[in-house]
């Protein structure tokens, strides 16, 4: 994969707008997460890196609320994450994606972009189901949006299929272009490039590039794909066996001893 490295002056990455602070996160007696302490800053790409099991989703899911760590400290643009649910977080402007694919499949992919505009709407049931004034010119604007997004993300051929007749690429796609249709102020990737190819992967990374540059979203990505890592990152966190290992450049850590022996298995040129 030969995409263009983004640079970002060391200026602009100053400001922190995701702050975690020794989180720990037990499941009986199992370590998921042993003092984990990072900042996401605002005009950067961190890509999260590890070996199966070093607690990379888990570190996700306590940022977006849906596991609650036993201790430590979750908190975004100066305000405590920490306890609340998962719909309030993303109501605060922290959108996600997951592992596994979670889309309507019995939806086209327009109504898929549309549903993620819910939390953006104002009007209530009883307007929205007469559909007029102020409520029809709500879903005109939430519709010009979508519809822009459908653009960015080349998706005007499939955008009234049935997202599950899709092939899994395609729906990959949807998934991440439906995260940008909540117009978050921070975007959590988790595993954004799993199982495609060599092309779709070029694809995604070239999107999430479009993301930040455009749209101006910082993005966290977990991801496994070294070269893709390498390409887009900004900077990069490593855990393994719920610990941070090592943070930095994509070079600083390419070259890091432990990053080498615990995951990398050889240095990255």
């Amino acid at each position: 994969m030969n995409l263009k490295p983004l640079c970002i002056r060391d200026e602009q990455l100053e400001q922190s707008i995701l702050k975690v602070e020794d989180l720990i996160l037990k499941f009986g007696n199992l370590m998921a997460l042993s003092g984990v302490s990072m900042e996401v800053n605002q005009d950067e790409i961190l890509a999260i890196i590890g070996p199966n099991g070093a607690g990379k989703s888990c570190l996700l899911n306590c940022i977006s609320g849906f596991y609650r760590p036993d201790t430590g400290k979750v908190s975004f643009a100066g305000q405590e994450l920490t306890g609340l649910k998962p719909h309030r977080i993303a109501k605060m402007g922290i959108a996600r994606t997951f592992q596994n694919i979670e889309l309507f499949t019995g939806l086209t992919v327009l109504e898929n972009l549309m549903a993620a505009r819910h939390i953006l709407m104002k009007r209530g049931a009883v307007s929205s189901f007469f559909f007029f004034g102020p409520a029809r010119k709500e879903e005109v604007a939430h519709r010009e949006v979508v519809e822009h997004i459908i653009n960015l993300f080349e998706m005007e051929e499939i955008r009234k299929k049935v997202v599950g007749s899709l092939p899994y690429g395609q729906r990959k796609r949807v998934d991440l272009a439906r995260a940008v249709c909540m117009e978050p102020k921070i975007l959590l990737l988790d595993e954004p490039m799993a199982g495609m190819n060599v092309e779709e992967k070029e694809d995604i990374a070239r999107f999430i590039i479009d993301i930040f540059e455009i749209k101006k979203i910082p993005v966290v990505m977990v991801e496994h794909d070294m070269g893709v890592v390498m390409d887009i990152a900004n900077r990069i966190v490593m855990l393994d066996f719920g610990k941070m290992v090592t943070e930095g450049t994509p070079l600083d850590v390419s070259q890091n001893p432990e990053v080498v022996r615990a995951y990398l298995g050889r240095k990255l040129q």
